[in-house]
């Protein structure tokens, strides 16, 4: 019987999705059934004291004829290959048992669950090899990067952007958008951009010119935000901080939108990965 302590219990509690990490397309199961589900498992192994309930240990090989996937919880699979196929998609090949199969119907997804940076997601994917494939299924994943910059009321298109993404479940592009104001009191749609930052593929991050001490700010700012102008430094962190060579938007004055294009042009992108508004 495996044994924990009530730390080691906690940190393997389930996580409870977001809203924002339902597809909404009246799965069965849903991200929030499985969950509950695994709620459930984890407190039944806590009041019996074994995290073998919990685990699911095999006592014995699957044979040809065991099904891998499982509607009531989530199945480990080995990540075998990653082909790059364009720069704003890859193939990921996954390893099942052989003579084992998916046992899925053309046309039906599976909900893949992995972290990125730090947050829990789940997706749901259609596999695109062959039905009838052994020994490994694959899924294509196509996701882009927008790099945002804006000044003042130059938030507004890019908010239209960030929505238009986030409204589409099946938008995999990545948004890191970068605020620029004097000080938080001067942060346009605090709630709006508060909201969109919840989803599992935006990031968001502020420059604040005239703020004296990030003491000032509430908890959830003072880790993304940089007090100062600016600059080339901080535009680099951003840029290499991005999955992939970004695309970059600018929204701002016109000095503001010249001094930006410059530092992008500095930290390694060209004319063409950059939209001035």
């Amino acid at each position: 019987m495996g044994e924990c302590d009530d730390e080691d219990w906690l940190l393997l509690k389930p996580k409870e999705p977001l809203p924002s990490q339902c597809c909404a397309s009246g799965c069965k199961p849903c991200v929030f059934d499985i969950y509950e589900r695994e709620l459930d498992k984890w407190k039944r192994a806590r009041a019996k004291g074994d995290i073998d309930l919990l685990t699911g240990k095999r006592e014995a090989p699957m044979k040809s004829d065991d099904v891998l996937l499982n509607p009531e919880c989530f199945s480990a699979f080995q990540l075998e290959s990653l082909k790059k196929l364009t720069e704003a998609a890859s193939l990921y090949r996954f390893r099942v048992p052989i003579g084992v199969h998916l046992k899925l119907s053309l046309g039906q997804h599976l909900v893949l669950r992995g972290t990125v940076d730090g947050l829990e997601v789940q997706r749901a994917y259609t596999p695109v090899n062959r039905v009838n494939a052994e020994g490994y299924f694959e899924v294509l994943i196509k996701y882009g990067h927008l790099l945002m910059f804006v000044s003042g009321t130059g938030i507004a298109p890019m908010l239209s952007i960030i929505q238009s993404i986030t409204d589409n479940e099946e938008d995999e592009t990545f948004v890191t958008l970068t605020g620029c104001f004097r000080t938080y009191e001067d942060i346009y749609m605090k709630s709006l951009l508060q909201e969109q930052s919840l989803y599992w593929n935006v990031k968001t991050f502020y420059v604040l010119s005239k703020e004296e001490t990030l003491e000032n700010l509430p908890w959830s700012y003072r880790e993304k935000t940089h007090l100062g102008r600016l600059n080339l430094e901080v535009i680099k962190t951003l840029v290499n901080s991005c999955r992939k060579a970004p695309f970059a938007l600018v929204c701002g004055s016109v000095t503001f939108n010249q001094d930006v294009l410059n530092y992008l042009r500095s930290a390694g992108l060209d004319d063409d990965s950059c939209f001035m508004f």
